[in-house]
């Protein structure tokens, strides 16, 4: 009987494709299309693989899920940190995990792409040309001269602050450890404490790591600080900005906007209010989706199946 590997979330049907998933010989791949939102759908959907490769943390699969599933031996998830694995289940039940290289490349472009489409009015221009609508009908924010204050400044935030730099935007970051001697190495300025970021800033961008500290930082004081002209980027964890007060700042127009790429609940349920909600510009968690990085996601999981049936697992993950 030959062993099953199944491929989670492959919307685009573009796994087929980013890799050879031919030299696997012996592995019969399925891809799934459909997203399995409960944990008896995914226990009933997956009983009969081996493999599964799933896509950053968009599946969880907790200690009660594993057990539900006595043929699974390896899970390759991209990325090399998981938050949503349980680790210790995965060791209990004798379950190899490995994980994948990611380019940090595509977060950046999108967070500018969210940026610049909130500064110019991008979408509803858009529409409204297409539709016949008005000539002209937004006046666009600058940004040269304007303060881009940075949440974080990591990997993916001091390059984010570089393109802040060419745009001539005066830019600023603090995170709960940041020195002064990092913020002058990236070439940016610190700002003494997260309200006197959010004062200031014309654009405020996260760029956080999700944890017990950054968990709910963003809440309504700390979104009521905002000018009332300023937008919001969330590329990097949904649950580092309350959505309810998110939600209730965009209503009431107490800022001019925000942009987000990631959900409390992906795929967002049809009749979810951020889906309607005003000034938001939100796309569906496309921060990694790039070509580059299908290839090496699915191509390091092929590679990472091979390893594991060759009795060498490369790029494992132990939590």
């Amino acid at each position: 009987m030959p062993l099953r590997c199944a491929v989670l979330n492959d919307f685009q049907g573009a796994a087929a494709t980013s890799a050879d998933w031919a030299v696997l010989d012996d592995v019969q791949v399925v891809s799934f299309a459909d997203h399995l939102r409960t944990e008896d759908e995914l226990a009933a959907a997956l009983a009969d693989f081996d493999i599964v490769v799933t896509l950053r943390e968009r599946v969880a699969f907790p200690a009660s899920l594993i057990a539900r599933l006595p043929r699974l031996r390896l899970i390759v998830a991209s990325g090399m940190r998981n938050s949503v694995i349980d680790f210790a289940a995965t060791a209990a039940h004798g379950v190899t995990v490995c994980g994948t290289q990611s380019s940090s490349t595509p977060p950046v472009e999108l967070t500018w792409a969210l940026l610049l489409g909130l500064a110019r009015g991008i979408v509803p221009e858009n529409e409204t040309l297409r539709a016949g609508g008005p000539w002209q009908s937004t006046v666009g924010a600058d940004l040269a001269g304007q303060r881009l204050g940075l949440i974080g400044l990591g990997k993916i935030g001091s390059r984010v602050a570089a393109v802040g730099r060419a745009f001539d935007m005066d830019v600023v970051a603090w995170s709960q450890n940041l020195t002064e001697e990092r913020t002058a190495e990236v070439g940016v300025g610190h700002a003494g404490s997260l309200a006197e970021l959010l004062r200031s800033s014309d654009f405020v961008s996260v760029h956080l790591v999700l944890g017990d500290r950054s968990r709910g930082l963003l809440g309504a004081r700390e979104l009521a600080l905002m000018k009332q002209t300023g937008y919001l980027v969330n590329t990097s964890r949904a649950a580092i900005v309350d959505q309810g007060a998110l939600l209730a700042a965009l209503h009431a127009g107490a800022i001019a906007g925000a942009a987000v790429d990631v959900f409390d609940e992906e795929p967002l349920p049809a009749d979810h209010p951020l889906r309607s909600a005003p000034r938001l510009l939100a796309t569906p968690h496309l921060g990694y989706v790039t070509r580059n990085n299908y290839r090496t996601y699915y191509g390091q999981a092929v590679e990472a199946i091979r390893g594991y049936l060759a009795g060498e697992p490369v790029r494992r993950i132990d939590g």
